[in-house]
């Protein structure tokens, strides 16, 4: 095999120089990602995504971080998965938590996160430490929160609650520490009493599900009853109203009536006397279908009445 020559020889070492020189000088970041450049270690900017260009042989560095991934933690032995830094012990060490009302309580949550600050997230914690300071800051977080309640308040009405207050103390404290992250779900998958007093627990949770129960029933009678009592005393005071129309309207009438009857008595009073006599009588006999009338006048003369006839 011959011996390169001067020229060539300079040809391979101008290619190797260039190769490397790309190869430290060009970074691709994704679209999920941002970088962090450093210039001999201090920080001197956070590229977005796409192809970007620095000084080569390592004067400048990138540090990618995810920052679109959503990231969680499990917390409790229920949840924990094989492989966790953690050992069983400590595991439900970190489940198991003292109520406001001094009662034992077993609780697995799990939170989720985002990197929102890829330079803090960088530089402000060491790589080993994230997570355990993750960790360690939602296991204090809960553990106060549900310190602060009852146990029936934390295994019931209060969860919601103690989601919500999660959340924010949770973002006040890594902001506090310059973590650059972002805690936006805390959820309390299970929560669980003493195992010894599971069954009474599990009777008063019954118990309040029966109540709940019976108010909704409650509830709903009282939504259907309600209308149909409104509806019918609407409909009672409607009749009553038509009622009461009715009555005064009759009573005008009758007035009016009778005004009309005195304006002509008042104009002859003899006339009006024998009408009125008439009509009395028409009205009298207006249901009779066989009757006799007899002059009382009549003189020299014996009524007679066959009772055996028709007539």
């Amino acid at each position: 095999m011959g011996r390169l020559s001067p020229k060539m020889l300079v040809t391979v070492v101008v290619g190797i120089l260039a190769l490397i020189l790309l190869s430290t000088s060009i970074y691709i970041v994704d679209q999920t990602e941002r970088a962090v450049i450093t210039r001999f270690g201090r920080y001197i900017d956070t590229k977005g995504p796409g192809l970007h260009v620095k000084l080569p042989f390592g004067i400048d560095r990138n540090y990618t971080v995810n920052v679109e991934t959503v990231q969680s933690q499990e917390f409790g032995p229920r949840t924990m998965r094989s492989g966790n830094y953690q050992n069983q012990s400590s595991q439900a060490a970190e489940s198991t938590m003292l109520t406001g009302d001094l009662n034992i309580i077993d609780v697995e949550w799990i939170i989720q996160y985002r990197i929102s600050d890829p330079k803090a997230w960088t530089f402000n914690v060491m790589n080993d430490e994230r997570v355990k300071t993750i960790r360690d800051v939602s296991r204090s977080v809960i553990n106060m929160l549900v310190g602060d309640r009852a146990i029936m308040d934390v295994m019931g009405v209060e969860r919601s609650a103690i989601q919500a207050a999660g959340v924010v103390l949770m973002n006040e404290t890594f902001n506090s520490y310059g973590l650059g992250i972002n805690v936006f779900a805390v959820q309390l998958k299970n929560v669980f009493p003493p195992s010894g007093v599971q069954a009474a627990f599990d009777d008063v949770n019954k118990a309040q599900q029966d109540l709940e129960r019976l108010i909704n029933e409650g509830q709903q009678a009282y939504n259907e009853e309600v209308p149909k009592a409104r509806g019918e005393a609407e409909q009672r005071i409607q009749e009553a109203q038509g009622y009461a129309a009715e009555r005064v309207n009759n009573a005008r009438g009758d007035v009016a009536r009778f005004n009309s009857v005195y304006e002509e008595f008042r104009r002859a009073p003899e006339v009006t006397r024998q009408r009125l006599y008439y009509e009395m009588v028409e009205d009298v006999f207006s249901g009779e279908d066989k009757t006799i009338m007899i002059d009382r006048n009549l003189e020299n003369f014996l009524p007679l009445r066959n009772l055996g006839g028709n007539r």
